[in-house]
């Protein structure tokens, strides 16, 4: 069981607690909660110390980043992911399955999966349906903090799968790429604010938010779901792709959608629109907002 999930994309709740009962996280199957909110609204690392996964550790995005960037939560260096997935345990032949705590059931796990994915390490899942499911049925949680022994992790950048500020610039005229960007439909039109920015979008961009892809439950959505999804909004997944959000996170859950799909090979533009808005001259950002002005 455990070797037919390797190449899987998800994981249910039950195939985790049945790998939980049997002993199995460990060296070969580590457990990560990749949980982030608000600092106002929910503290997400004394959450995982009060309740957590058995044998989960805690992935801090905060710490897994580049600190010198004035943009939220981009990629650290190889070293630095290196040095700190394999403080969690983690090495070049560990089964990572990643969730978070999200009331929607999946939100920052989809970025620390495209991370993993980022920095070469494909055997990775993200636990289908998040901890508000794997407590929903019934699976056990536990407050013991585990101390998982330090791995040897190599980590190397495929930067197919990252896009940067002068690739999409150039994309705009070249249109070498399809781009999606995952942010509600409010912001991606301009008509309201997006976390303290004026909002809108990169042109041509298409927008379908990222919670079109999860059920009620905050399950993933049926294969034929998704796939149907992306037919609607015109997008080729024959095709090369791009995502986009706010601060590089929502867009991860294009990638993963895509990935369900066969399609490996979905770029995410990391700096997204915090960095668009910042360094993209007026004419590159479309708002309906501003149209209504003029």
């Amino acid at each position: 069981m455990a070797r037919q999930s390797l190449s899987r994309a998800l994981v249910t709740a039950s195939w985790l607690a049945e790998a939980v009962r049997a002993g199995r996280v460990g060296a070969g199957l580590r457990v990560l909660d990749a949980s982030w909110y608000p600092p106002k609204e929910r503290n997400a690392r004394q959450e995982f110390k009060e309740r957590h996964i058995p044998g989960a550790s805690f992935f801090d995005i905060e710490e897994c980043r580049d600190k010198s960037s004035p943009y939220d939560f981009m990629l650290p260096s190889e070293s630095h992911f290196a040095d700190y997935v394999g403080g969690l345990g983690v090495s070049n032949d560990t089964h990572v399955v990643v969730y978070d705590g999200d009331e929607v059931g999946t939100f920052y796990a989809p970025r620390a999966w495209w991370m993993f994915r980022a920095f070469g390490h494909k055997e990775v899942s993200v636990l289908n349906g998040g901890f508000k499911n794997w407590v929903k049925e019934g699976h056990p949680v536990t407050a013991e903090v585990t101390q998982p022994t330090p791995a040897v992790f190599k980590a190397r950048l495929n930067r197919a799968l990252v896009k940067t500020f002068e690739e999409m610039v150039q994309n705009v005229s070249s249109l070498n790429f399809q781009v999606v960007d995952s942010r509600p439909e409010g912001r991606f039109r301009g008509t309201e604010l997006d976390q303290g920015l004026e909002s809108g979008h990169i042109p041509g961009a298409v927008n379908i938010p990222f919670h079109s892809f999860l059920s009620e439950t905050g399950h993933e959505k049926s294969i034929e779901e998704i796939q149907e999804i992306f037919r609607e909004k015109k997008v080729d997944l024959s095709k090369p792709l791009t995502a986009t959000c706010r601060k590089g996170v929502t867009a991860c859950q294009i990638a993963l959608a895509a990935f369900l799909c066969g399609k490996r090979d979905v770029a995410v533009y990391d700096g997204s629109w915090s960095e668009w808005f910042h360094r993209a001259p007026p004419h590159y950002k479309v708002s309906e907002l501003k149209r209504s002005k003029a």
